[in-house]
């Protein structure tokens, strides 16, 4: 408490009404040091991540980050919301930046945004095996290293990479130098353009989410809606908004991507083995894709759920 009174003020928090307990083991203290977040965790009326899956991990010491162990105590009070995507800005139907516009009615002119990305980036323009794309931070933790160690399979199979982002030196330069030494299947711009997002997003076969955490995520929702199958890792957000083609989930049409489990280069090379398989039948593909347009993840439904949380805090039930 004295080490509190120095840097932060003590006397002025009291001031603020504050009780001694706030600076104790039920409030700021945090492994002898300081921690607002923490203190706001446990006098929270209710707690709120952005998906159910997280909401849970965030319980276990992998990715609770020291705070496992309160939130695991306040568990009743945790709700995992999955964010929403702006249909008035991701919507193939609208899309002013995509070379076609489409809908799950008119599926066939997303090849038009597939040839038109091929012919932007300088790919090959083939069209018998996937275009893969990746739309991210370049950092470890979103996998982006699963990517390089399995571009030899994608490119001996035919396969296509198209990738935008910016991170980390190390992913940049290995990217890089993977796109000059393989000009007509790997295409890799360092930076960010909104507008080449949006025709990644549209003209790739496949988005690659092969995230170590992922609290929500919402590369995969804007695939789902363009008709993109998102192949993810069984984490967080998109463990929520993904379903794995599995033969199950194929024959009751329920699958909508492609989905493991293993944050290891052989679990995502079998992945993307399984991209390839499914690709070879159109009909089977096309079906993932028209049941990943027909899912809603407008924010119409995330906020009624936010709206039903606030109500339930506001106005307890007597």
């Amino acid at each position: 408490n004295l080490a509190y009174q120095g840097v932060f003020g003590f006397d002025t928090f009291h001031e603020l009404g504050l009780p001694d307990s706030f600076f104790g083991i039920d409030g700021v203290e945090f492994h002898g040091q300081v921690s607002f977040l923490k203190a706001g965790l446990f006098y929270a009326d209710r707690i709120t991540t952005v998906s159910p899956t997280y909401a849970r991990e965030i319980q276990a010491p992998e990715q609770g980050c020291g705070l496992d162990g309160l939130l695991r105590t306040r568990a009743a009070d945790l709700t995992g919301i999955l964010n929403g995507v702006d249909a008035a800005v991701w919507n193939p139907a609208t899309d002013a930046a995509i070379a076609a516009r489409y809908d799950v009615a008119s599926l066939l002119a997303k090849a038009l945004c597939r040839a038109a990305l091929q012919a932007e980036t300088g790919l090959g323009a083939q069209d018998t095996a996937p275009v893969f794309g990746v739309v991210s931070r370049l950092t470890d933790q979103k996998g982006l290293h699963l990517v390089l160690a399995a571009m030899h399979d994608i490119l001996a199979q035919g396969g296509q990479l198209v990738l935008l982002g910016t991170g980390d030196a190390h992913l940049e330069a290995a990217f890089a130098a993977l796109a000059q030494a393989n000009p007509a299947a790997v295409s890799v711009e360092i930076g960010y353009d909104e507008a080449k997002a949006h025709r990644i997003i549209a003209g790739c076969d496949v988005i690659l989410v092969p995230s170590r955490f992922e609290p929500c995520g919402l590369t995969q929702l804007y695939a789902l809606a363009y008709g993109t199958l998102p192949l993810v890792r069984r984490v967080g957000g998109l463990a929520d908004s993904v379903v794995d083609a599995t033969p199950q989930n194929l024959d009751d049409a329920s699958a909508t991507g492609i989905v493991f489990d293993d944050f290891t280069p052989q679990a995502f090379a079998e992945a993307i083995r399984r991209a390839f398989v499914l690709f070879a039948r159109q009909d089977a593909w096309r079906a993932v894709q028209q049941a990943g347009m027909g899912q809603s993840f407008g924010w119409d439904a995330a906020a009624a759920r936010l709206l039903a949380l606030y109500e339930r805090i506001v106005l307890p039930p007597h």
